[in-house]
């Protein structure tokens, strides 16, 4: 059985030790995912896949009353998705799948359309972030919407206006919840203000389970461009801070991981296990049982500096990003 999402093919244990079909179809559908143990992890929709529902449900609903709308996200999937949509009005609650710690989970998604002479135009509204600061891809005043979502929020708009036979609309996109939501992310520290980000590079959400590492190499052999982070706080701040990138947990997975590499590489996360691994003795001399105690020694600093610049020579090609557990950067090799 093969994962449609990531091209991975799932070893025959593990499709053995699964006792549901229900669960095993959702999985060969790319909705779940299959583990080592057999259990199935569902996936979730992004905030670009919610969003896109919502657009197309709004200018559907200008017709016909709707309660579900197929749309065909950036990893070519095509998905169905419950919305509730009247009048030109349609609302999409974002499911968040088997990912508990999904700050955007449950929101609400509106969007809002009215018929016009011709084309489409998309006007983001409350709740949806702006960029407050140019950034290397984003400029100023832009909002905060990625272009894998944005393309797709638009093509679903499109076969929205072609099945309703109007010649034109306009669609106000809103996320009541997203500057209360925002607040708990790191939205503001990479320019972005006012509420979320709308974003999916594949439209769907992992579950992000521990016993995925056959699959995460898969996925990180396919990639262009990768983060590579250690834990679940680096993999939430890593989506934020690179939402252009393949983010893969790998857990202490590192020198695999970075096998399997074959484009851009960044290795990122907390620094205990990044930095045992790139300096193994690290600990020697300094009095401390972990680098969690080390980190707030004086010379930790010098340390990190020393350790990374090592590194820096022996891989040159593969970028190294120590954040602390606020997701503030304590370290960086280039």
């Amino acid at each position: 059985m093969r994962d449609p999402v990531t091209g991975f093919e799932y070893p025959e244990e593990w499709v053995a030790k699964c006792r549901s079909t229900e669960l095993l179809e959702q999985a060969s559908k790319g909705l779940a995912v299959l583990t080592a143990s057999g259990a199935v992890l569902r996936r979730g929709y992004t905030t670009g896949t919610t969003a896109a529902a919502a657009c197309k449900a709004a200018i559907l609903s200008l017709k016909d009353d709707i309660e579900s709308v197929t749309v065909t996200i950036p990893c070519s999937l095509t998905v169905d998705v419950p919305v509730k949509a009247a009048g030109g009005t349609a609302e999409c609650r974002k499911y968040g799948g088997d990912y508990p710690s999904d700050e955007t989970a449950g929101i609400t998604v509106i969007a809002t359309a009215v018929a016009k002479d011709n084309g489409l135009d998309l006007v983001p509204g409350a709740g949806i972030g702006m960029f407050v600061r140019d950034t290397p891809r984003f400029r100023k005043g832009t909002p905060a919407i990625t272009p894998a979502p944005l393309a797709c929020i638009l093509r679903s708009m499109e076969e929205a206006l072609k099945k309703t036979g109007l010649s034109g609309a306009a669609v106000l996109l809103e996320i009541p919840e997203g500057a209360a939501v925002a607040a708990r992310t790191l939205n503001k520290r990479v320019g972005v203000e006012g509420g979320i980000s709308v974003l999916g590079t594949t439209g769907l959400v992992e579950p992000w389970d521990d016993h995925l590492t056959a699959s995460a190499i898969d996925r990180i052999t396919r990639a262009s461009k990768v983060v590579l982070t250690t834990g679940r706080i680096g993999l939430r701040h890593a989506r934020l801070r690179y939402p252009d990138y393949e983010v893969v947990l790998i857990g202490s997975k590192i020198r695999d991981a970075l096998a399997a590499s074959l484009g851009e590489v960044i290795l990122f996360g907390l620094p205990a296990l990044i930095l045992k691994y790139i300096k193994p003795d690290i600990l020697a001399g300094t009095g401390y049982t972990t680098v969690e105690e080390l980190s707030i020694s004086p010379g930790f600093a010098g340390i990190v500096a020393e350790s990374l610049a090592e590194f820096q020579k022996e891989m040159p090609d593969v970028r190294v990003v120590l954040i602390s557990r606020e997701g503030e950067v304590i370290g960086e090799s280039r």
